[in-house]
């Protein structure tokens, strides 16, 4: 057996709602020298650029969440400003992007997923977005965690899938079916000038937590039920966000999935899988 099909069999084998979840406690700790140690051990494992962060002394950091989801200096990621442009929402790498083809989005080569299935089965959510773009964006651990709107948008829904909690980096996506959907995740769907956005944030092994920013912590506490949430579009109550706030983070890294509908807007030309994204470039334009 090769090394990269061990790695594959020991993701099926493994405990992997457990070990996230123990791994999420650890993260949460507060231990004070362990955890600046931690903290060092992990910036030099993964090249972290700690100089773009707001606090650059792991000192700061009281647990490994703080850290993980740390804040970047003012200015370290500006945004286009031009309202025809759709932006990156989030640092990390593209996986795969283009069209939804009857209701499938590339996952690897030779590796199709269901749409419906990623936003949590209902036909109802699925059909503004058939015909439509998707981009699926790669967060390593030494990316930026926190998550924010490629466009203005209101939300409307947001749904929690439970599922498996297997890694999400590209060997994974090469070899395990249907993987996006088939992991727990929360989906945001948000009404924009593009017509429906939807924002999937897709858990992966020892992700200790998915938080948006009017919900707070959404997972964990996992469970075996879809559960969805639906959100005022008007008045007082209605929860809007400008492009480039933020809207979710990660607690340890995962994946994000966008999705629009047909003829609302096209990827542009040098936005390719491999291609590394910052927050707040340009990814996408909006049709006249």
């Amino acid at each position: 057996m090769s090394l990269d099909k061990f790695k594959i069999a020991m993701q099926y084998a493994m405990p992997k709602h457990f070990i996230s979840r123990v791994v999420g406690k650890l993260a949460a700790a507060k231990a004070g020298a362990l955890t600046t140690t931690l903290i060092k051990l992990f910036i030099k494992q993964y090249k972290v650029n700690m100089s773009e962060a707001q606090y650059p002394d792991p000192a700061h950091y009281k647990s490994f969440n703080e850290f993980f989801t740390r804040p970047l200096k003012d200015g370290m990621r500006p945004m286009v400003e031009d309202s025809n442009i759709i932006i990156h929402p989030v640092d990390g790498a593209i996986s795969q992007l283009g069209d939804i083809v009857d209701g499938q989005l590339i996952q690897a080569k030779g590796h199709d997923y269901s749409l419906q299935a990623l936003l949590g089965g209902s036909q109802d959510d699925t059909i503004p977005f058939l015909g439509g773009k998707f981009a699926t964006i790669y967060l390593a651990p030494k990316d930026y965690h926190r998550i924010h709107m490629p466009v203005d948008g209101t939300l409307s829904k947001m749904i929690y899938v439970p599922g498996d909690l297997f890694s999400v980096n590209p060997l994974t996506a090469q070899n395990v079916p249907n993987l996006f959907a088939r992991n727990e995740r929360v989906v945001a769907i948000f009404e924009t000038e593009i017509g429906p956005l939807a924002m999937v944030l897709v858990g992966a092994t020892i992700v200790a937590s998915i938080e948006t920013t009017w919900a707070g912590t959404v997972t964990p506490p996992a469970g075996s039920d879809v559960f969805s949430w639906k959100y005022p579009t008007t008045g007082d109550n209605a929860i809007t966000l400008k492009k480039g706030d933020e809207m979710g983070r990660f607690k340890l890294g995962s994946t994000v999935v966008l999705a629009w509908g047909a003829d609302k807007a096209e990827i542009l030309d040098d936005q390719l899988p491999e291609v590394v994204t910052r927050l707040g470039t340009a990814f996408a334009k909006i049709n006249d």
